[in-house]
């Protein structure tokens, strides 16, 4: 199984500008923002409908699932598009319109790279039909495996219907999170695991967290600095330097990509190009 699971993730690098830094100037991908609704309070995390940030969970609208499809049909022939994945500006599972767009897509356009990223809370439930719809690659931030750092990150989560908030929501959270990373990885999806570098809370807790996933899993992580906004706008920025201290202490565990821009839920082009790294500026659409 390893030894195909290792093919695999070889054959998805050679063209998804997010899993592998030499081809971060080559090949593009997109964003399709198809995903408002969000299970989880993160407090750094403010979503937003904008044509102005670069930053995740942001978006210039909110797009119908057809009319995602016809836009990747046009970015496609603009340039040399790879992967085409879900990003928001909520969480892709917490929104039927996701499993939509994956099973149109393969229709419609079957050899591109099928990616998304998710918080982890539903991945146990939606791991079969993950894989059933033949999504390559799957994005899992999880910022702490220990609960007394999580229930500093997190506020609640919304979990079949309920409202979980402190120790008990976190416990929940993580559960879900490596039990989700654990069941798709067998079932064959390349599993990056994102982790939000927060300086005074997570940062000496990161390698923790790459060893949990490794034993789950997981290929591959990318570690991020934080975006002081919301609850966590007074934290520091971290450093250059506390990034790289803590991306090289990783390394010894798990591959690091060192290459994310952090982009919008609607980005689209080649991310290591500006001049060709682009973002939809579109009128925010009423159902958002």
């Amino acid at each position: 199984m390893e030894e195909l699971k290792g093919s695999r993730f070889a054959h998805v690098t050679k063209a998804h500008p997010c899993f592998n830094e030499k081809m971060h100037d080559k090949v593009g991908r997109a964003h399709v923002p198809i995903a408002p609704k969000c299970n989880i309070y993160c407090n750094f995390c403010t979503r937003d409908i904008n044509q102005d940030e670069i930053r995740p969970g942001v978006a210039s609208c909110v797009m119908e699932t057809d009319d995602a499809i016809e836009h990747v049909e046009n970015v496609t022939k603009e340039g040399p598009i790879a992967v085409v994945g879900v990003a928001g500006p909520g969480d892709s599972l917490a929104n039927e319109a996701t499993f939509e767009f994956f099973e149109k897509l393969g229709k419609t356009n079957p050899d591109l790279i099928k990616c998304m990223s998710t918080n982890g809370l539903l991945l146990p439930d939606y791991a079969e039909r993950i894989a059933e719809l033949g999504v390559n690659t799957v994005t899992v931030t999880v910022n702490a495996v220990d609960p007394e750092i999580a229930k500093d990150i997190y506020t609640f989560i919304n979990y079949n219907g309920k409202i979980y908030k402190g120790k008990e929501a976190v416990e929940i959270l993580i559960k879900n999170q490596l039990e989700g990373i654990e069941k798709l990885s067998n079932l064959g999806v390349i599993i990056k695991v994102n982790s939000v570098l927060i300086p005074g809370l997570n940062d000496e807790h990161i390698v923790e967290i790459a060893k949990e996933v490794k034993k789950r899993g997981a290929s591959l992580m990318n570690v991020l600095p934080l975006i002081p906004l919301n609850k966590m706008k007074d934290y520091p920025r971290p450093t250059c330097a506390e990034i790289e201290k803590v991306r090289d202490e990783v390394e010894e565990i798990l591959p690091v990509f060192r290459a994310c821009t952090q982009c919008r839920a609607d980005a689209y082009g080649i991310p290591g190009k500006k001049s060709e790294d682009k973002h939809l500026g579109m009128t925010p659409a009423s159902h958002y």
